[in-house]
């Protein structure tokens, strides 16, 4: 995809993205160093593949990566990867991510037909991504041969064994929730979108 189809700021907001961590643990590097070999397999391979981002709420981080995931699949053109999410129990998008992705560059409208989901746009040429919180085998997500990437340690605790997954990863952010309802909470926010969105798009090679 050529840059100028997505939205300037969105633009801007990735061009600033920051190499991932060195403190990342090894378990850690070597789950991520797995995920970018399948994503750019399948790119090379022509194969699909589909990525389920997994939370305990499905609110926060597995919303966020599900959204960076698709960004970068369109930004490197790669047609094959496809993201999702869900959770272990369903809640909803929380509205912190909502005006955190807003303030990355992102356009957000309620979908008229179903009004508990949220579209997230990142491009007038690419159709947005639909959000809204599910469990991990929501009938919208895919039901095999998926590749399940644990965002956080309750989801890692209490969905211990998904059988028709081909692949289990565990790729942890921080929840942001501690940031809620403080003055801090809207920067805590576009950081956790930030580091989320640099780390996936690293996933897709250069």
């Amino acid at each position: 995809m050529s840059k100028n189809q997505l939205y300037p700021k969105l633009v801007q907001t990735i061009q600033r993205f920051q190499p991932a961590k060195a403190s990342s643990s090894s378990a850690r590097i070597v789950d991520l160093q797995v995920l970018s070999i399948l994503i750019q397999v399948a790119a090379r391979e022509k194969e699909h593949l589909a990525v389920n981002f997994v939370c305990t709420h499905n609110s926060r981080r597995s919303q966020i990566a599900q959204v960076w995931a698709t960004v970068a699949a369109a930004w490197h053109n790669n047609s094959f990867v496809r993201a999702y999410s869900g959770g272990t129990e369903v809640t909803a998008l929380h509205p912190n991510v909502i005006t955190a992705l807003i303030g990355l560059g992102f356009r957000v409208e309620l979908d008229k037909n179903t009004p508990h989901r949220h579209l997230i746009y990142f491009s007038d040429k690419y159709p947005p991504v639909a959000c809204w919180s599910k469990r991990y085998d929501d009938p919208d997500n895919p039901s095999k041969d998926f590749v399940a990437v644990m965002v956080c340690d309750d989801a890692e605790a209490n969905c211990p064994f998904l059988p028709t997954a081909k692949k289990r990863l565990s790729i942890k952010y921080t929840d942001p929730k501690f940031s809620d309802g403080t003055d801090e909470e809207a920067s805590v926010y576009q950081a956790t979108a930030r580091e989320i969105g640099s780390e996936v798009f690293s996933l897709f090679g250069a």
